[in-house]
Order: structure tokens, then sequence, then C-alpha cells
């Protein structure tokens, strides 16, 4: 692909998926607070208290390709998802990226948005997407499981952190054609 397709927001059963909002920094600051501990210091708040709710701020403005996932009903912003450009794939293969705030977690969100920007990147006309993930995040492995990603057998050792996972999702647009179609809303996809 030539002109990369920017992530729109997007609509399911229960969720939006829109641009995030800089006023939203702290939502997502707290995202860091609650990281596990084996995440490495790179992906934590650190002792100098960085990032800081302004470096979170100017990254929101930077990174146009992942939308904040917010509950219908309740305008709550719960997380983010959406693809990364700069990830382990080419320019054309994004990284599918999401995180949701701990008291969401296991109710099913984050398999609900990722099916929705997998579908998304789909239409779009995206050949391949990545997903990386450490072995110890059971949940999240079974998240890309249930989205059709597989493990490509590269790992990168992590004795501390945990070995980082490779996974990667082939897609067709002839599988997703029905997007729009009542088999989509069966789904809960609307785009």
């Amino acid at each position: 692909m030539s002109l990369l397709p920017i992530l729109e927001p997007l609509e399911t059963d229960r969720l939006i998926l829109r641009h995030r909002r800089v006023g939203e920094a702290a939502i997502y600051r707290q995202l860091w607070t609650e990281r596990d501990p084996r995440v490495p210091p790179h992906r934590r708040i650190n002792p100098e208290g960085r990032p800081t709710l302004e470096d979170i701020a100017a990254h929101i403005r930077a990174e146009p390709g992942i939308l904040a996932v917010e509950r219908k009903g309740t305008a709550d912003v719960i997380g983010y998802c959406g693809l990364i450009f700069h990830g382990n794939g080419s320019p054309d293969e994004p990284e599918l990226a999401y995180e949701l705030l701990r008291a969401t977690h296991g109710c099913g969100y984050a398999t609900e948005a990722g099916r929705a920007v997998v579908t998304w990147a789909s239409e779009a006309g995206y050949r391949w997407l990545w997903a990386g993930v450490r072995d110890w995040n059971v949940a999240s492995r079974r998240v890309l499981e249930k989205l059709g990603f597989c493990d490509t057998g590269r790992v990168e050792p992590n004795a501390v952190h945990g070995d980082s996972l490779q996974t990667v999702r082939e897609l067709s647009t002839s599988i997703h054609r029905f997007a729009g179609s009542d088999i989509g809303s069966m789904m809960g996809i609307r785009l």
C-alpha cells in the first residue's frame, strides 16, 4: 500500500472507538500506574514521575492510529485500541495495540475493540497485522487468539520481564466483506 489509511472512529454494540483527546491524558497515565511490575521499566512510571500528563498529551497528538475505547451509555474512556505503524512489521503491516483499565478486565471489551480494529484494517486493505505480547500475559494472549492471531515462533528472550512473543494475523478483505451486513451486525461490528 502506498498511502496508508488512518484508522477512523468505529462502533460496536457496547463501545465507541474514537480519536483520543489531550484532556484524557490522566486516564492514559492511570494505565501506566496499573501495569504489571513485570512490564519493562520504559513502559512504567519512572522514579522521576515520567511520563507526566504533558508527556502523555504530546504522545496523544503524535499517534493518530490509536483510538480511545469508550463505553456506550456511560461515555467513560476505559483504555485504547488501535494500530501502531512503527512496530514489528513494515509500515503497511501495522501492529495491533490495546490496553484497558484493570477495572474493566474480563468483560470482553479488549476482544470487542480489537475485532473492530482488525475488521477495519482488513476493509482498508492491509494484508497483515502484528501483535507482540509477553509470555506471562495470558489474558492478552487469549484476546489475540480470539482475534485470529497466530504465534510466529519469533521470541525475544528476556529473563527479567518475560519473553516477548510475536504474533501475526493475515487479513483477507473477502472474509470481512460482511461487516456492514446482517452477519456483521450479529457479530457486533459496524463500520
